[in-house]
């Protein structure tokens, strides 16, 4: 009976274990992307008076204006989108949104003595911007936020025809516009080099530098292609069956997910096999399970 009894808590055990290892895993990587995200900005970006987009470049100015701490304007700016977040969509997304932001306020007002790196303002829009991405991109995989203007776009996309991401855009054209009144029109301009590259290195960071990619192949010379890409890629594919709407006849359809680098060679295999095969490649944001782990290949 004592066995039977141990035996039916070891599951319990076990999912309470990685409960606790994937919680420990969000709150390490928020941590060190909040941190990023302060070493970007004090190091980098505020003393070359290069802002941001969001509260975070709203945050910039109010600090240069007033004199006050830009910890206290990050973190209290973006209480109230805290709020709105936890109604919208979570409270794990808002406790995570929370403590990456009390992070990124603390981290900033401890580096605030620490001199800048550069006074150039090209390097430290670049490096600012890169950093900075690097830290928001981690935030944002690991389930949180550090800046309110995306529930605010979310909030918007819900009772206007406008999307998120163009609402997001125009806050934020607006508020690096602003940047030109306050700093000057050059440093609006560095200001806007630093915002791209902080939006791409987010997307690289989220995504990954592995980037996946989805692949669809309808030929009458499936089994070959299937068997090819298998042999000289070492992917798994999947074969599905589909029926064409004009013709009505019977298809299979070949599947499989490659990497981004892997995409022109399964191309060249596809061309070889059949050149007049059907082939669709889309971008997939994240694989898990199955068996997309790479067989050895010779």
């Amino acid at each position: 009976m004592l066995v039977d009894v141990q035996e039916q808590t070891k599951p319990l055990i076990r999912n309470k274990r990685k409960a606790f290892q994937r919680t420990a895993k969000r709150v390490l990587f928020i941590f060190l992307g909040a941190v990023f995200v302060a070493v970007g900005l004090e190091i980098f970006l505020v003393p070359n008076r290069i802002i941001d987009g969001g509260i975070v470049g709203i945050s910039i100015i109010l600090s240069h204006l007033t004199g006050w701490t830009l910890g206290l304007f990050l973190f209290f700016l973006n209480l109230p989108f805290l709020l709105l977040g936890y109604k919208q969509i979570g409270k794990t997304f808002a406790f995570s949104t929370l403590f990456g932001v009390a992070v990124m306020s603390v981290g900033t007002t401890l580096l605030h003595p620490v001199p800048s790196l550069t006074e150039d303002p090209l390097l430290a829009a670049v490096f600012g911007g890169i950093i900075l991405g690097i830290g928001v991109g981690m935030v944002i995989r690991y389930g949180g936020s550090l800046d309110g203007t995306e529930i605010v776009a979310i909030l918007v996309n819900k009772k206007t025809p406008f999307s998120v991401g163009e609402t997001v855009m125009f806050l934020n054209l607006f508020i690096l516009g602003s940047a030109g009144f306050v700093f000057g029109w050059d440093r609006a301009m560095y200001s806007l080099i630093a915002y791209y590259i902080a939006f791409k290195m987010i997307d690289l960071t989220i995504e990954g530098f592995e980037e996946s990619k989805s692949v669809w192949i309808i030929s009458e010379n499936y089994k070959e292609i299937g068997d090819t890409i298998l042999a000289r890629l070492g992917r798994g594919v999947t074969y599905l069956n589909g029926e064409g709407a004009y013709t009505g006849d019977d298809k299979k359809v070949v599947f499989c997910v490659i990497t981004r680098l892997e995409e022109a060679k399964l191309k060249s295999i596809v061309e070889e096999v059949d050149p007049s095969a059907f082939l669709a490649v889309g971008t997939i944001a994240e694989v898990r399970g199955g068996r997309f782990k790479k067989r050895d290949i010779h």
